[in-house]
């Protein structure tokens, strides 16, 4: 069976910054094989669910942190949302990071769907359609800047495209991608990865081209032998603040170490 990597995902809200970033050492410490935050403004949930109040960290400049505070393990977003910023400048500033981390950045994106987010800091929500048809637009322009900047990116910086929607998400997928990240039971996993595959054999794309992460619920943790068994490349355990109770990536970790 392959190598999967365990991956973590430190949600960044209802913490400190000093709690967060205790969190990332340990999940290095530990011997987590990938770091990722997420692109949000307001904690998606927790505190009170009618105004989603709570303490909450920016994205990218906290990769920027997390660049120096770390040293060998890989750290991204899961995902940017693609509506935030300018595809030419979010290029860059995966490029910068990838180069402040010694070439260890994960480009997670996706088209965003929180909408608070969009309604608070002044974006235009629009519609699922819409945000879909703008990431595909964006993803030849991101990968036109990276070519262009100088100095490059120094890791292979892979792209990392988040979502299920088998009608054009995945379409855009087998296009762009490195690495799909999808979430559900095993049998979800292994739905939508045959929906990629077909998506890559209808681009022409190698269907090993495309690596493969799946976000798992702690239920589903005995079962993480049926995602590898299914072609995933990485697990992915997401961990609320403050505490980022690190017990299920050690689990996941344990399991790795004895594959």
């Amino acid at each position: 069976m392959h190598d999967v990597r365990v991956a973590v995902q430190l949600h960044p809200q209802h913490a400190d910054y000093a709690q967060i970033r205790r969190a990332a050492a340990e999940a290095e410490e530990i011997g987590a094989d990938v770091l990722y935050n997420w692109d949000h403004f307001y904690p998606l949930y927790g505190g009170d669910p009618d105004s989603i109040t709570g303490k909450h960290f920016e994205c990218w400049t906290m990769l920027g942190a997390w660049a120096e505070a770390t040293e060998k393990i890989k750290i991204g977003a899961l995902v940017t949302c693609n509506s935030y910023r300018n595809p030419q400048l979010l290029a860059d500033m995966a490029r910068t990071v990838d180069v402040i981390s010694g070439g260890r950045l994960i480009f997670g994106i996706g088209s965003g769907w929180f909408e608070k987010d969009y309604d608070e800091y002044g974006y235009e929500f629009g519609t699922a359609t819409g945000r879909l048809r703008a990431l595909d637009a964006a993803m030849p322009i991101i990968k036109d800047r990276l070519a262009k900047l100088d100095p490059p990116p120094i890791g292979d910086l892979p792209i990392l495209i988040g979502g299920g929607g088998e009608k054009v998400t995945l379409r855009i997928v087998a296009q762009y991608a490195d690495i799909w990240h999808g979430f559900g039971d095993p049998e979800t996993f292994i739905h939508k990865s045959g929906v990629l595959d077909a998506w890559c054999d209808k681009v022409g794309r190698d269907r090993s081209a495309v690596e493969r992460s799946v976000g798992f619920d702690a239920k589903y943790v005995d079962r993480l032998d049926e995602y590898a068994a299914a072609g995933a490349n990485e697990v992915t355990i997401g961990l609320n603040g403050p505490d980022f109770d690190m017990g299920l990536v050690r689990e996941a970790i344990a399991w790795r170490n004895n594959k």
